[in-house]
């Protein structure tokens, strides 16, 4: 399924009110499910295939000491790099601007790009690079700065 078909479904939902969508294309189970502020796309079944939430459902959560966690949108594989032989996106102390790039999540065969919408110092990284997360799964710790 591609990205542009699932834009589309998920404002037919949203136009429909529709809380929850299941379907099934090629073989391929996919269940979307959304509240007021978020969008989860879920896959039923974990094969190879072609799913994506919009990055502004990036959820974030304050946590003890002021720090925010950056949670993962989507379930996937997290990838700190752009490729196995390029630098990190982020590593602890570096200094990110909202919009700024943090890591890849591989969801389904396809790239998706992790947007910070925070400005900020990474004091953390919890997920491990190359590793499954879960959807709200927290990725990063952030000191936001003013």
């Amino acid at each position: 399924m591609d990205i542009e078909k699932l834009k589309e479904l998920i404002e037919f939902m949203k136009e429909e009110d529709l809380l929850e969508l299941e379907l099934e294309e090629e073989g391929k189970k996919i269940k979307l499910s959304r509240n007021p502020k978020h969008i989860n796309v879920t896959p039923s079944v974990l094969t190879p295939s072609t799913s994506q939430t919009p990055s502004e459902t990036k959820p974030q959560e304050e946590k003890e000491e002021g720090l925010i966690e950056i949670k993962a949108p989507m379930v996937g594989t997290f990838y700190r790099a752009p490729a196995p032989d390029a630098q990190p996106y982020v590593e602890v102390g570096s200094q990110i601007d909202s919009g700024d790039v943090v890591c890849i999540i591989e969801a389904m065969k396809l790239m998706n790009e992790i947007k910070s919408e925070i400005k900020g110092e990474i004091v953390d990284i919890l997920a491990e690079n190359g590793e499954p997360v879960e959807y709200g799964q927290p990725l990063f710790l952030v000191k936001p700065s003013s």
